[in-house]
């Protein structure tokens, strides 16, 4: 295998742009943006296009998270999540997601345009296929709740992949583009005029007061309003953690030697799931999904072999991955952040599909703030009763409480760090407590706590990734405690190796 190393995302490795400021000393606007995603920064411009004053403050770049390190696809053609949606909710929230997907396609499409966004954009179909047998019959539940949620469908099986397919639903009309460039045209279009855009500024504390008031290490923020669009939420509050779960997905990039990536943005329909597409004459795979601190086992290896299986592969060019957070009831959170609250604003829950997802996040956001109806803010309410995924509730947090006591009762990996090998880690225990010790490559030895600075479960460490992952809650750090990715938004403590 001639995978190359981790975090080489195909999108952050191809583009560059200047560094925008880091928040420092009082700022004051009209409304805050938390995170400079996709949902965060369409957020932000909508808001703008309304005459209101924005600051979007980004905790690392723009795009250095979820949003530059997906699948590029941006479709209403999600899998199986109609049939997922039918059978939970009914068909009538199914239409609504259907509905709000295809606007968030449009919407996308249209902001492109206006703004003259230099993207890659390009229409394409979108299949959601059966790769074996066995999954021609969760195909054809989703052609059904497709067609019933109002999608302009068909059965067509004919994508230009070099391996059988069984069975497949088609939508046409759907997008690929560059995820980061998309996004440095929409921090643009926000920047100026009285908005600007913030990076290296991560945000630690939030005051929902009037004003509300969002604290940096260097900086404040002051606003009538604040949206937390941080893909996972950043503040224990509202209790999204015990309603959330996260996955991890991996995908790679191949230059072929002969032959043709496929055209179609395609994903088949069972487990492990692959999850098909290109850009630029590169072929994209996706998947070897698992949940956020579990073990990964060697998913580009697998994802790879598969390329290998089926293209004639030159050569890995990147790798990357992303996780997504999901509900314990399927469906997106968007609104308010609290019950009754107007000033404090969340999305979250996108599945995996936050491209579409988010984009149409984004006007249920814009339009509470400026208090006009929006036909889908009540069906994806964060503070929805969904007495039907209960068990599904009830489960999830037992597996967190799971995660939370097993890690602790598990002994210690050894008592010395002295013939850890490079490129490996393991757990020593540390008088009452455990640190987990990782040694480079170049023999250099990284300790920390191993007590997620969240809300105290202990991480795992991810050696596909090279990062300490949180199993309860999502968050991940480097080998140093660094925050990687949110809840948490203080680092590990360091610990010096035994």
């Amino acid at each position: 295998m001639d995978t190359t190393s981790a975090q080489h995302s195909l999108w952050l490795r191809s583009t560059s742009a200047p560094e925008r400021p880091t928040l420092r000393g009082e700022h004051v606007c009209d409304v805050a943006v938390v995170g400079g995603g996709i949902a965060g920064l369409t957020t932000a411009l909508l808001l703008k296009r309304q005459g209101l004053s924005v600051a979007v403050v980004e905790a690392d770049r723009i795009g250095s998270g979820a949003s530059g390190n997906n699948t590029a696809k941006v479709t209403a053609l999600q899998s199986t999540v109609y049939s997922t949606i039918t059978s939970r909710h009914g068909a009538e929230t199914a239409k609504a997601y259907a509905d709000a997907s295809q606007a968030g396609v449009s919407l996308l499409t249209r902001l492109v345009r206006e703004e003259g966004i230099d993207c890659g954009l390009r229409h394409a179909p979108a299949f959601t296929y059966a790769y074996s047998p066995d999954e021609v019959e969760a195909v054809e539940a989703e052609l059904a709740a497709t067609r019933a949620a109002g999608l302009p469908v068909s059965a067509d099986d004919r994508l230009d992949v070099p391996f059988d397919v069984h069975a497949a639903v088609r939508l046409d009309d759907q997008v690929a583009l560059h995820p980061l460039r998309y996004l440095l045209g929409l921090a643009d279009a926000v920047d100026g005029d009285g908005s600007v855009v913030f990076e290296h500024s991560r945000v630690e504390r939030l005051h929902d007061g009037a004003p509300c008031r969002v604290h940096t290490a260097e900086g404040t923020v002051s606003a009538g309003r604040v949206v937390v669009a941080t893909h996972y939420p950043v503040f224990d509050r509202g209790l999204y953690f015990a309603r959330l779960e996260t996955t991890r997905s991996y995908c790679v990039a191949a230059s072929l030697a002969s032959g043709e990536p496929p055209t179609g943005l395609a994903i088949s329909a069972g487990s492990p799931s692959w999850s098909l597409s290109s850009y630029d004459g590169l072929l994209i795979v996706c998947g070897q999904g698992h949940a956020t601190g579990d073990p990964a086992g060697a998913p580009y290896e697998e994802l790879e072999a598969f390329a290998r299986e089926h293209w004639d592969v030159e050569r890995i060019t990147h790798r990357w991955s992303a996780q997504d957070p999901t509900s314990y009831d399927h469906l997106p959170m968007i609104g308010p952040y609290l019950p009754g609250s107007d000033r404090l604003l969340v999305a979250t829950g996108f599945m995996k599909w936050g491209l579409a997802t988010a984009t149409f996040a984004a006007t249920i956001l814009a339009d509470a703030v400026a208090g006009t109806p929006n036909p889908w803010a009540a069906v994806f309410t964060p503070h929805r009763v969904s007495l039907t995924s209960l068990p599904d509730l009830l489960k999830m947090n037992a597996s967190t409480g799971l995660d939370l006591v097993g890690a602790r009762i598990t002994p210690a990996d050894a008592t010395s760090s002295e013939d850890l090998p490079p490129g490996q880690a393991h757990v020593v225990r540390d008088g009452l407590g455990k640190t987990g010790v990782y040694r480079d490559r170049a023999g250099r030895l990284h300790g920390v706590s191993l007590r997620c600075t969240h809300l105290g479960c202990l991480v795992a460490f991810n050696a596909a990734e090279t990062t300490w992952d949180c199993p309860c809650h999502g968050s991940r750090f480097d080998v140093d405690g660094a925050v990687l990715e949110g809840p948490a938004t203080q680092p590990l403590p360091r610990r010096e190796p035994k």
